[in-house]
Protein backbone atom coordinates (compact mmCIF):
# COMPACT_ATOMS: atom_id res chain seq x y z
CA UNK A 1 0.00 0.00 0.00
CA UNK A 2 1.40 3.38 -1.05
CA UNK A 3 0.27 6.00 1.43
CA UNK A 4 0.60 9.61 0.35
CA UNK A 5 2.42 11.77 2.92
CA UNK A 6 0.25 14.72 1.95
CA UNK A 7 -2.82 12.76 2.96
CA UNK A 8 -1.27 11.97 6.34
CA UNK A 9 -0.44 15.63 6.86
CA UNK A 10 -4.05 16.46 6.03
CA UNK A 11 -5.26 14.04 8.70
CA UNK A 12 -2.97 15.61 11.32
CA UNK A 13 -4.00 19.16 10.38
CA UNK A 14 -7.71 18.31 10.43
CA UNK A 15 -7.33 16.63 13.81
CA UNK A 16 -5.55 19.67 15.24
CA UNK A 17 -8.03 22.23 13.84
CA UNK A 18 -11.22 20.16 14.10
CA UNK A 19 -12.21 21.52 10.69
CA UNK A 20 -11.40 20.63 7.10
CA UNK A 21 -11.73 24.30 6.14
CA UNK A 22 -9.25 25.52 8.73
CA UNK A 23 -6.89 22.60 8.06
CA UNK A 24 -6.95 23.38 4.32
CA UNK A 25 -6.14 27.03 5.01
CA UNK A 26 -3.21 26.01 7.26
CA UNK A 27 -1.83 23.75 4.51
CA UNK A 28 -2.52 26.32 1.76
CA UNK A 29 -4.96 23.95 0.05
CA UNK A 30 -8.52 24.19 -1.18
CA UNK A 31 -10.96 22.54 1.20
CA UNK A 32 -12.17 20.25 -1.58
CA UNK A 33 -8.59 19.06 -2.22
CA UNK A 34 -8.02 18.28 1.44
CA UNK A 35 -11.36 16.45 1.65
CA UNK A 36 -10.43 14.33 -1.38
CA UNK A 37 -7.07 13.45 0.24
CA UNK A 38 -8.71 12.29 3.44
CA UNK A 39 -11.43 10.37 1.60
CA UNK A 40 -8.84 8.64 -0.61
CA UNK A 41 -6.85 7.62 2.46
CA UNK A 42 -9.99 6.26 4.14
CA UNK A 43 -10.71 4.23 1.01
CA UNK A 44 -7.16 2.88 0.97
CA UNK A 45 -7.15 1.68 4.56
CA UNK A 46 -10.81 0.72 4.62
CA UNK A 47 -11.76 2.63 7.79
CA UNK A 48 -13.42 5.93 8.62
CA UNK A 49 -10.92 8.37 10.09
CA UNK A 50 -13.29 11.27 10.98
CA UNK A 51 -16.78 11.79 12.22
CA UNK A 52 -18.13 14.65 10.11
CA UNK A 53 -20.79 17.12 11.23
CA UNK A 54 -21.89 20.66 10.52
CA UNK A 55 -19.79 21.76 13.50
CA UNK A 56 -16.56 20.29 12.11
CA UNK A 57 -14.74 16.98 12.23
CA UNK A 58 -13.57 14.71 15.01
CA UNK A 59 -11.22 11.73 14.87
CA UNK A 60 -12.66 8.25 15.15
CA UNK A 61 -10.68 5.78 17.28
CA UNK A 62 -9.09 4.48 14.07
CA UNK A 63 -8.34 8.04 13.02
CA UNK A 64 -6.75 8.85 16.39
CA UNK A 65 -4.51 5.81 16.07
CA UNK A 66 -3.45 6.80 12.55
CA UNK A 67 -2.85 10.46 13.51
CA UNK A 68 -0.65 9.40 16.42
CA UNK A 69 1.36 7.03 14.21
CA UNK A 70 1.61 9.70 11.48
CA UNK A 71 3.10 12.19 13.94
CA UNK A 72 5.74 9.65 14.93
CA UNK A 73 6.41 8.96 11.24
CA UNK A 74 7.02 12.64 10.47
CA UNK A 75 9.30 12.95 13.48
CA UNK A 76 11.34 10.05 12.07
CA UNK A 77 11.39 11.68 8.64
CA UNK A 78 12.60 14.97 10.15
CA UNK A 79 15.31 13.05 12.02
CA UNK A 80 16.30 11.25 8.81
CA UNK A 81 16.62 14.52 6.89
CA UNK A 82 18.63 16.22 9.64
CA UNK A 83 20.90 13.18 9.99
CA UNK A 84 21.61 13.13 6.25
CA UNK A 85 22.38 16.86 6.30
CA UNK A 86 24.75 16.42 9.26
CA UNK A 87 26.48 13.53 7.51
CA UNK A 88 26.87 15.58 4.32
CA UNK A 89 28.59 18.34 6.33
CA UNK A 90 30.82 15.88 8.16
CA UNK A 91 29.02 16.58 11.44
CA UNK A 92 27.81 12.99 11.77
CA UNK A 93 28.99 9.60 10.59
CA UNK A 94 32.14 7.59 11.22
CA UNK A 95 35.78 8.69 11.16
CA UNK A 96 38.32 5.86 11.14
CA UNK A 97 41.57 7.32 12.48
CA UNK A 98 44.82 5.42 12.60
CA UNK A 99 47.69 6.42 14.89
CA UNK A 100 51.22 5.14 14.98
CA UNK A 101 52.47 4.22 18.42
CA UNK A 102 54.65 7.28 18.75
CA UNK A 103 51.75 9.76 18.59
CA UNK A 104 49.84 8.46 21.60
CA UNK A 105 51.30 11.11 23.91
CA UNK A 106 51.38 13.91 21.34
CA UNK A 107 49.00 16.75 20.47
CA UNK A 108 46.88 14.30 18.48
CA UNK A 109 45.00 13.13 21.55
CA UNK A 110 44.04 16.70 22.48
CA UNK A 111 42.92 17.55 18.95
CA UNK A 112 40.87 14.37 18.70
CA UNK A 113 39.21 14.99 22.07
CA UNK A 114 38.29 18.56 21.05
CA UNK A 115 36.89 17.30 17.74
CA UNK A 116 34.72 14.73 19.51
CA UNK A 117 33.38 17.37 21.92
CA UNK A 118 32.53 19.81 19.11
CA UNK A 119 30.94 17.13 16.89
CA UNK A 120 29.33 14.55 19.20
CA UNK A 121 27.40 12.94 16.31
CA UNK A 122 30.67 11.80 14.70
CA UNK A 123 31.73 8.36 15.88
CA UNK A 124 35.50 7.90 16.11
CA UNK A 125 37.04 4.49 15.49
CA UNK A 126 40.70 4.54 16.56
CA UNK A 127 43.32 2.07 15.37
CA UNK A 128 46.92 1.96 16.61
CA UNK A 129 49.42 0.22 14.33
CA UNK A 130 52.92 0.62 12.93
CA UNK A 131 53.40 3.25 10.18
CA UNK A 132 53.75 0.56 7.49
CA UNK A 133 50.55 -1.15 8.64
CA UNK A 134 48.70 2.17 8.66
CA UNK A 135 49.71 2.94 5.08
CA UNK A 136 48.35 -0.47 4.07
CA UNK A 137 45.16 0.20 6.04
CA UNK A 138 44.72 3.47 4.15
CA UNK A 139 44.84 1.65 0.83
CA UNK A 140 42.33 -0.99 1.93
CA UNK A 141 39.98 1.56 3.50
CA UNK A 142 40.37 0.19 7.02
CA UNK A 143 41.30 3.70 8.15
CA UNK A 144 40.40 7.10 6.65
CA UNK A 145 43.37 8.96 8.09
CA UNK A 146 46.78 7.99 9.43
CA UNK A 147 48.88 10.24 11.64
CA UNK A 148 52.52 9.28 11.80
CA UNK A 149 55.55 10.64 13.59
CA UNK A 150 58.34 11.05 11.08
CA UNK A 151 58.35 10.28 7.39
CA UNK A 152 55.28 8.72 5.78
CA UNK A 153 57.18 6.03 3.95
CA UNK A 154 55.54 4.17 1.05
CA UNK A 155 52.62 6.62 0.95
CA UNK A 156 52.09 8.16 -2.48
CA UNK A 157 48.77 9.87 -1.73
CA UNK A 158 48.07 13.29 -0.22
CA UNK A 159 49.59 14.16 3.13
CA UNK A 160 49.81 17.16 5.39
CA UNK A 161 52.55 18.35 7.71
CA UNK A 162 51.02 18.99 11.12
CA UNK A 163 53.70 20.17 13.53
CA UNK A 164 57.21 19.44 14.68
CA UNK A 165 58.46 18.37 18.08
CA UNK A 166 61.91 18.79 19.51
CA UNK A 167 64.05 15.71 19.99
CA UNK A 168 65.10 15.20 23.59
CA UNK A 169 67.57 12.87 25.26
CA UNK A 170 66.38 10.45 27.93
CA UNK A 171 68.97 9.52 30.56
CA UNK A 172 69.01 7.82 33.91
CA UNK A 173 68.93 10.30 36.80
CA UNK A 174 72.24 8.73 37.80
CA UNK A 175 73.90 9.63 34.50
CA UNK A 176 76.49 12.47 34.79
CA UNK A 177 74.86 14.40 31.92
CA UNK A 178 71.46 14.38 33.64
CA UNK A 179 72.50 17.49 35.58
CA UNK A 180 72.87 19.49 32.36
CA UNK A 181 69.87 21.47 31.11
CA UNK A 182 70.98 21.11 27.48
CA UNK A 183 73.13 18.34 26.01
CA UNK A 184 75.24 18.65 22.90
CA UNK A 185 75.02 15.77 20.46
CA UNK A 186 78.78 15.35 20.64
CA UNK A 187 78.48 14.61 24.38
CA UNK A 188 76.67 11.37 23.48
CA UNK A 189 79.19 10.11 20.95
CA UNK A 190 80.51 7.35 23.20
CA UNK A 191 77.10 6.32 24.55
CA UNK A 192 75.05 3.30 23.53
CA UNK A 193 71.56 4.28 22.39
CA UNK A 194 68.52 2.13 23.12
CA UNK A 195 65.56 2.62 20.75
CA UNK A 196 62.25 0.97 20.09
CA UNK A 197 61.73 -0.54 16.65
CA UNK A 198 58.25 0.91 16.83
CA UNK A 199 57.33 4.32 15.44
CA UNK A 200 59.30 6.53 15.06
CA UNK A 201 62.30 4.34 15.80
CA UNK A 202 63.71 4.28 12.27
CA UNK A 203 63.56 8.07 11.99
CA UNK A 204 65.30 8.46 15.33
CA UNK A 205 67.97 5.94 14.33
CA UNK A 206 68.62 7.84 11.11
CA UNK A 207 68.87 11.08 13.09
CA UNK A 208 71.50 9.60 15.42
CA UNK A 209 73.50 8.43 12.41
CA UNK A 210 73.32 11.86 10.75
CA UNK A 211 74.48 13.59 13.91
CA UNK A 212 77.18 11.22 15.14
CA UNK A 213 78.32 8.88 12.39
CA UNK A 214 81.86 9.32 11.09
CA UNK A 215 83.86 7.32 8.55
CA UNK A 216 84.63 3.98 10.20
CA UNK A 217 83.05 5.06 13.48
CA UNK A 218 79.27 4.61 13.71
CA UNK A 219 77.44 5.24 16.97
CA UNK A 220 76.29 2.21 18.94
CA UNK A 221 72.55 1.70 18.61
CA UNK A 222 70.43 -1.14 19.99
CA UNK A 223 66.86 -1.49 18.76
CA UNK A 224 64.35 -3.62 20.65
CA UNK A 225 60.99 -4.87 19.47
CA UNK A 226 59.21 -3.23 22.37
CA UNK A 227 57.31 -0.06 23.19
CA UNK A 228 58.85 3.31 23.98
CA UNK A 229 57.44 2.96 27.49
CA UNK A 230 59.52 -0.17 28.04
CA UNK A 231 62.58 1.57 26.60
CA UNK A 232 62.15 4.37 29.14
CA UNK A 233 61.80 1.75 31.86
CA UNK A 234 65.20 0.35 30.90
CA UNK A 235 66.70 3.86 30.82
CA UNK A 236 65.33 4.40 34.34
CA UNK A 237 67.09 1.18 35.38
CA UNK A 238 70.37 2.65 34.13
CA UNK A 239 70.72 0.88 30.77
CA UNK A 240 72.13 3.12 28.01
CA UNK A 241 70.55 6.41 26.83
CA UNK A 242 67.73 7.10 24.39
CA UNK A 243 66.15 9.87 22.34
CA UNK A 244 62.45 10.64 22.00
CA UNK A 245 59.92 13.19 20.82
CA UNK A 246 59.30 16.08 23.18
CA UNK A 247 55.76 14.91 23.99
CA UNK A 248 57.17 11.85 25.76
CA UNK A 249 58.31 14.13 28.59
CA UNK A 250 54.70 14.01 29.81
CA UNK A 251 55.28 10.44 30.99
CA UNK A 252 56.27 10.09 34.62
CA UNK A 253 59.47 8.14 35.13
CA UNK A 254 61.02 9.32 38.39
CA UNK A 255 64.41 7.89 37.50
CA UNK A 256 64.55 9.39 33.99
CA UNK A 257 65.72 12.88 33.08
CA UNK A 258 64.71 14.45 29.76
CA UNK A 259 67.14 16.98 28.31
CA UNK A 260 67.08 18.98 25.08
CA UNK A 261 69.62 17.97 22.44
CA UNK A 262 71.47 20.61 20.44
CA UNK A 263 74.38 21.10 18.12
CA UNK A 264 75.68 24.06 16.12
CA UNK A 265 72.46 24.18 14.08
CA UNK A 266 70.24 24.24 17.18
CA UNK A 267 67.68 21.69 18.39
CA UNK A 268 66.62 18.74 16.25
CA UNK A 269 62.97 18.16 15.35
CA UNK A 270 60.70 15.43 14.05
CA UNK A 271 57.60 16.22 11.99
CA UNK A 272 54.15 14.66 12.46
CA UNK A 273 52.29 13.89 9.24
CA UNK A 274 48.66 13.19 8.38
CA UNK A 275 48.04 10.88 5.39
CA UNK A 276 44.88 9.94 3.51
CA UNK A 277 43.76 8.66 0.10
CA UNK A 278 42.65 11.02 -2.67
CA UNK A 279 39.62 8.88 -3.54
CA UNK A 280 38.27 8.91 0.02
CA UNK A 281 35.30 11.32 -0.08
CA UNK A 282 34.17 10.80 3.50
CA UNK A 283 32.65 14.09 4.77
CA UNK A 284 33.77 13.14 8.30
CA UNK A 285 37.35 12.91 7.04
CA UNK A 286 37.10 16.23 5.20
CA UNK A 287 35.77 17.90 8.34
CA UNK A 288 38.61 16.52 10.50
CA UNK A 289 41.22 17.60 7.94
CA UNK A 290 39.75 21.10 8.12
CA UNK A 291 40.10 20.95 11.91
CA UNK A 292 43.77 20.08 11.50
CA UNK A 293 44.31 22.90 8.98
CA UNK A 294 42.66 25.50 11.19
CA UNK A 295 44.51 24.40 14.29
CA UNK A 296 48.01 24.24 12.84
CA UNK A 297 48.09 26.06 9.48
CA UNK A 298 50.27 23.32 7.99
CA UNK A 299 51.66 23.05 4.50
CA UNK A 300 50.22 20.39 2.22
CA UNK A 301 52.92 18.02 1.03
CA UNK A 302 52.97 16.48 -2.44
Amino acid sequence: MNLDLGSLRSVIAAAEHGSFRQAAAALNLKQSALSRRVRHLEDQVGVSLFERSSGGVRLTPAGASMAQAARRLFEEIDHMVKASQLADRGEAGLLKAGFATGVSTSKVSTILADHIKSLPEVAIQVTERSPAQLITALRTGDVDLAIIAGEARQHSGPSMSLWSERIIAALSSRHPLSNSEVIDWSDLKDETFLLSQWDPGLDLRNLILRKLAAPGDDPRIETWDTSNENVLGMIEAGLHVSIHCESWTSLNYSGVRFRELRDASGPSHITFTACWEEHNRSPALARFLETLRQAHHPTTLT
